[in-house]
């Protein structure tokens, strides 16, 4: 049995899936065998996504006597993201068709056509293109609304199907920021380690192996995959479909997503652009993987099985209110980022008698702790060497970021969401300081000019 039909029998709403180069020929199979009654699809496409795979989907589904309303976004091929005004427009679209949805793309699509069907009150399949993110399988669909990126709740699709040798000749850029994407999942894993020490959040074993089972083999060949091979595209492919099958088989984002992803995630609350476009998500989350791993090795250095933890209690913050009072100079003129962390925060801040506990636990812990880490972690410069070798952003100005700015943002970073990272080790520590001097300081990776 393959890791995707073990996973398949654990997830709570995709129910089929196939990778493979020539999958979209299963398109109508699939269709038919996930929806019985149907008797009508709508495939929902872009211009390009239409002519690498949408007209075929289409052709199989009324050879196979399956009525085929047709909805293409842009038609003019006009640049667009998932905004929530094309979902109004996808939503009424599918109810006006009365045919179940057949999403023909990648992210963008994949994403407007999951949380269309959500308020049309149906379920849909997707015809994944490229090998671009984690979010064909995924619950939930990232989407900007009242000016701010959010994920709104969604089932993920009832079936699956990305066809390797299609999402192969995709534009180089969706591989790389694919790549960029998966790769997050390594030092995402050494969070979560530390996180089960501490009795924060426990590793669940078949989420766990779902990601880091096929992770490295996925990400072996980063030049293969920025060539286009098929065979390399495909293991890349699956490992970003298997992270997401982790995340329906334990009902929370945990398994793929770690420090690096908050980067990401305050990027996206400021709308980062580069060139006049927004960056993509795995791009965002390769900067931010490098900036995870760097802070992961600045850990491991510490003496942590010698750590004094009173001295260490005695200069945390005596409450909330307290650290509260500095969000203004933390954030700046954000008041977006001080609402956000003023909701989160508090949901990880610990008093200073938990804040004992926790640290006696990894004093206690730490050698067999730090040696589970450090065995999980790729080094800092076997990670920029590949984001290179596969075409991906590797320098935080490659995506329109200052090192001023990436300073100021990862100074925020542990205020905005209530889970438990390594970097939060690092500040109730006491080491933050310490920390953006090493990468942003005289000689740092990225110091500050």
């Amino acid at each position: 049995m393959s890791l995707i039909d073990e996973a398949l029998k654990q997830t709570t709403d995709t129910k089929a899936c196939v990778i493979r180069a020539g999958a979209t020929e299963d398109a109508a199979k699939m269709f038919k065998e996930l929806f019985p009654d149907a008797r009508k699809a709508i495939v929902v496409e872009d211009p390009n996504t239409r002519r690498v795979a949408g007209a075929r989907v289409e052709e199989l589904l009324v050879a196979a006597g399956i009525a085929c309303d047709r909805h293409v976004l842009c038609p003019g091929g006009e640049w667009f993201h998932a905004e929530y005004k094309w979902i109004d427009e996808v939503r009424e679209a599918i109810r006006a068709s009365g045919g179940v949805p057949v999403a023909v793309g990648s992210g963008t699509v994949n994403d407007l056509v999951k949380r269309s069907s959500e308020e049309a009150g149906v379920r849909y399949m997707v015809v994944g293109t490229a090998a671009s993110m984690d979010g064909y399988t995924s619950y939930g669909a990232a989407i900007t609304k009242d000016g701010m990126k959010q994920t709104l709740a969604c089932k993920a699709p009832l079936g699956c199907i990305v066809d390797s040798k299609v999402a192969a000749e995709a534009p180089k850029e969706m591989v790389a920021s694919g790549y960029a994407d998966l790769i997050a999942k390594i030092p995402a894993g050494a969070d979560w380690i530390l996180a089960d020490a501490i009795g924060s959040e426990a590793i669940h074993p078949a989420a766990w192996n779902f990601v880091q089972g096929p992770l490295r083999e996925s990400l072996s060949n980063p030049v293969g995959a920025a060539s286009g091979d098929i065979a390399e595209t495909e293991k890349l492919c699956s490992g970003l479909v298997m992270s997401a099958f982790a995340m329906q088989v334990m009902g929370s984002s945990r398994p793929a997503s770690g420090t690096e992803h908050q980067v990401s995630h305050y990027w996206d609350m400021e709308d980062l652009c580069y060139n006049g476009l927004p960056v993509s998500h795995g791009f965002k989350v390769g900067i931010g993987t490098l900036v995870s791993t760097k802070t992961i090795e600045f850990l491991l250095r510490q003496d942590l099985a010698n750590l004094d933890v009173d001295a260490t209690v005695a200069k945390w913050w005596p409450d909330f209110d307290t650290v509260a009072a500095t969000f203004p100079k933390v954030f700046g003129n954000r008041p977006a980022h001080i609402q956000r962390a003023m909701m989160e925060y508090p949901k990880k801040f610990p008093t200073r008698d938990e804040l004992r506990t926790e640290l006696m636990l990894v004093r206690d812990k730490w050698p067999e702790l730090s040696a589970k880490m450090k065995a999980q972690l790729m080094p800092f410069e076997e990670v920029r060497e590949n984001l290179k070798k596969v075409g991906a952003p590797y320098e935080p100005e490659m995506i329109g970021v200052t090192r001023a700015r990436f300073r100021e943002t990862y100074a925020g970073v542990p205020y905005m969401r209530a889970r438990y990272f390594s970097l939060d080790l690092v500040d109730r520590l006491g080491l933050t300081g310490r920390l953006l001097d090493e990468l942003f300081g005289p000689g740092g990776v990225w110091e500050v000019k």
